[in-house]
Order: C-alpha cells, then sequence, then structure tokens
C-alpha cells in the first residue's frame, strides 16, 4: 500500500540534514580535521527555497530548523556572468548506455578540465524513501539545484547529501572519487592520512580524505565543467540551468537500443532482473506487469526529453546534442569531434590517445562495468543473448522510441541473430 504523504519532501531532507549534523562525530573525525579555507554559504537554490514558504513546526528540532532556514534566507547572490570561453556540459543518459565510457572522453581531456562523475547519486539515495521509490517532483527539483551549484563550483548544497556528513568539508565518502581526475590531482589530492578508510580511494596516487573546500577552489580555476548523470528523467526540468546568466551548458544526451539496455542490465543487475530471465526461460504465468510499466516509463522519458531537445525551443537553441552510443561505438574518433566541437572545447592529444587505446582492445580486460571495451563489438553483443520473446515486448513498450532513434524492429528470432542485417538505421538527428 502506497504512503500518502502530507509533509513536503523537502521537510524529509530537512530533518535528515538536522539528524545529521547533530550525529556524534567518530574518532575518524578528528584524524580528518584539517586546515580549511573560506566556504562559500550555503546556496539553496529553488528546491530549498520552498522549505522557506511553509511554516510547519517540528517541537524536538525547531532551533535547529530554525537556523538552517536563517542561513537560507540570509543567502544572497552575488554572481557575475561566466567568464568568455568557460563551457559547461551536462552529459545525460540511463544506466547501461555506455555514459561512463563517453564521460571518460571528456575525464582525459586535461589540466583544464572539471568532471565530475554521478554526483547525483547522493541525492538519490538520500530521497530514496521506505517505500523504495522517490518523490519524482521532489528529486527532480533537488537533481536540478545540485547540479546548478556544482557547474558554479559550489559543494555546499551536495554536502547536505552526502552520508556521513562531511567534518568540515572533509569527506571519504564521495561516489567514485576515483573516476574524475582532478579530484585526485594536486592541489586536490591531499596528504594520505594513515588509518582513515575511502572506499572510492584515488587509484592513480596516493590521496587523504576528499577535502571539498580544495575542490571547489580547483573547479573555479577550470574552464571546461562536464557532469555525467544517469538520474535526471526529464531534460525540461533543466531548463532554469539553460536560462542561468552564469553558465554557458550544454546538453548532450546518450541513447542507446532499448532491447541492447535491457540485455546489459539483466547481466550488470542481475539480481535486480531476476523475473525477466526466470520468465525468458519459460517460467509459469505472464510477465510481471509492473516492470513491463517500469520499461515502458523508462523509454518513454527519454523519448519525450529527445523530442523537447530535438524541437529547439527557444531556452535550448544550440545547446542540445543528441547522439547514439551505436554510432559512438562504430566512429569513436568522429563522434568524440563531434561532441567536443558542439560543447566548444578543445579536443586534445590526450583524448585521441585515450580513444584510440580503449576502443581496441581484448576481451580480457573488458569487463561489464569497464571503459576499456572493442567498441564497435559492444554494437551487437546484446543480440546474441537476449532472447527474443524479451526483444518483442521491449519493442511492444517502446515501439517510438525505436522509432524516433532509428532502431529497426525484429519480427523473428533468426533476423534478432542475422549478423548481415543491421539493426541501426543511419540517421543524422538535426537540432
Amino acid at each position: 500500500m502506497r504512503i500518502k504523504y502530507t509533509i513536503p519532501i523537502v521537510f524529509f531532507v530537512a530533518l535528515v540534514i538536522i539528524e545529521k549534523e547533530n550525529r556524534i562525530i567518530s574518532r575518524v573525525s578528528d584524524k580528518l580535521n584539517l586546515k580549511q579555507t573560506p566556504r562559500t554559504p550555503l546556496q539553496p537554490g529553488a528546491f530549498f527555497h520552498l522549505a522557506l514558504k511553509h511554516n510547519v513546526s517540528f517541537p524536538a528540532l525547531s532551533k535547529d530548523f530554525k537556523v538552517m532556514k536563517r542561513r537560507l534566507e540570509n543567502y544572497s547572490e552575488h554572481q557575475e556572468r561566466p567568464a568568455k570561453g568557460k563551457k559547461h556540459v551536462l552529459l545525460l543518459a540511463t544506466t547501461r548506455t555506455g555514459s561512463s565510457f563517453v564521460g571518460e572522453f571528456f575525464n582525459q581531456q586535461g589540466d583544464n578540465m572539471f568532471y565530475l562523475f554521478e554526483p547525483l547519486w547522493h541525492v538519490e539515495k538520500m530521497l530514496t524513501l521506505d517505500t523504495g521509490g522517490t518523490n519524482a517532483t521532489a528529486s527532480a527539483k533537488a537533481y536540478r539545484d545540485v547540479l546548478q551549484q556544482l557547474f558554479l563550483c559550489d559543494f555546499s548544497l551536495l554536502e547536505s547529501f552526502i552520508d556521513p556528513l562531511p567534518v568540515n568539508h572533509i569527506t571519504t565518502s564521495l561516489f567514485r572519487r576515483e573516476s574524475s581526475s582532478f579530484l585526485c590531482e594536486e592541489p586536490v589530492c591531499s596528504p594520505v592520512v594513515k588509518g582513515v578508510f575511502e572506499r572510492y580511494r584515488c587509484k592513480t596516487r596516493r590521496c587523504g580524505p576528499l577535502n571539498l573546500t580544495m575542490a571547489s577552489e580547483s573547479c573555479l580555476k577550470k574552464d571546461h565543467k562536464v557532469i555525467k548523470s544517469v538520474r535526471v528523467r526529464q531534460l525540461e526540468n533543466l531548463r532554469p540551468l539553460a536560462e542561468d546568466p552564469r553558465l554557458d551548458i550544454r546538453f548532450i544526451q546518450l541513447v542507446r537500443d532499448p532491447r541492447a539496455v535491457l540485455a546489459s542490465r539483466m547481466v550488470a543487475f542481475a539480481a535486480k532482473y531476476k523475473s525477466w530471465k526466470e520468465w525468458a526461460l519459460g517460467g509459469d504465468g505472464p510477465l510481471n506487469e509492473d516492470e513491463v510499466k517500469k520499461l515502458k516509463g523508462n523509454c518513454d522519458n527519454i523519448r519525450m526529453s529527445a523530442e523537447v531537445g530535438l524541437r529547439q525551443p527557444p531556452w535550448l537553441r544550440d545547446r542540445y546534442m543528441l547522439v547514439r552510443y551505436e554510432d559512438i561505438a562504430r566512429f569513436p574518433m568522429r563522434k568524440a569531434t563531434e561532441m567536443f566541437r558542439f560543447s566548444g572545447i578543445p579536443l586534445t592529444p590526450q583524448v585521441k590517445a585515450w580513444i584510440l587505446k580503449n576502443t581496441q582492445v581484448s576481451k580480457e580486460i573488458s569487463g561489464v562495468y569497464s571503459t576499456q571495451k572493442k567498441s564497435s563489438e559492444q554494437v551487437e553483443k546484446w543480440r546474441f543473448s537476449l532472447p527474443f520473446k524479451i526483444a518483442q515486448v521491449v519493442q511492444r513498450a517502446c515501439g517510438p522510441t525505436l522509432k524516433l532513434f532509428g532502431y529497426k524492429f525484429v519480427n523473428s528470432e533468426k533476423m534478432l541473430t542475422d549478423k548481415s542485417i543491421s539493426l541501426i538505421e543511419d540517421k543524422v538527428f538535426r537540432a
């Protein structure tokens, strides 16, 4: 039974933040008390401004809540327009579309790049309710506001969602820190603190816990800022970013054949997609209807975002690009050149070298979560692992999406596995 929440979701977040702020810090926090530089005040954005519109009483926490409310009310913006040449790019995708691989193109750009890998993971985790889902409206606003502040090199709002809460702006818990090169390089790479465990520690060199003040200062010196996310459901929700005069933002939406995405998810998230496998192998009864609805919902969100982007409303004019994973896999250098040109970011020799090295690797190196793949082989691989009956379900649920992106339907198992028949139409997406 679904619970009806009468208190706005923002107060759920406020309660969690207050609880975390009052938490007794463990001995580890003493080791993390490094020298700090002044921080930008908390920047609430539209999401947290909602909290100020309601006079809800929290008897046990009223003092803490009033302090937080006063912080938000005292905040005022004094930011200038972005300096000429500074670019902001948001890479939008869903899971198992090759976004980590494509994001790495930008991560390899060089010393002038601020690349952040999936910062919204923390937001999604905190906003996940006991029912196992999230409030779509609240999460969309939170995602937007966190992204907006990160593009401005302000980590304070993201800090509110990191668990455990950073101590003096220092954390050992930033998701996949090692996937963002600038977080593992000087000056952000601070001295190692003995005895402190960091789950997502840097792989290329030994660094201490992440100092978000230093990360913010380093970010401000970068001309190019790119963030990758698989959690934004609707492009329309990001309109305030496009209209923010402080940002010169571009949106790159990465899509992939929904049949290939499902085939990949059934391998990467085996337990979650167990019912699909059992049904495909001849399990009793029909496929779970909720699973099909979820699949259709995902496809519809992707398609509707693309339709908005390709329609080019005034706020998106010259700011949107649609790219198919299959085209990147077959023509990586060509598509990388197009994406960098669209973004206004130089395609450096480091990027070209990385692409050449990582699109022609052996099967021994290429794993489920690896960014090293012989990319041309990945395009057709799913056709030989996905049962035809599941392909049919995807085609019924995601038909309009397949048509929009130029993926051909299959009408038999023979056609599905026939290598001589390409399921990818030659298509140019004009925006």
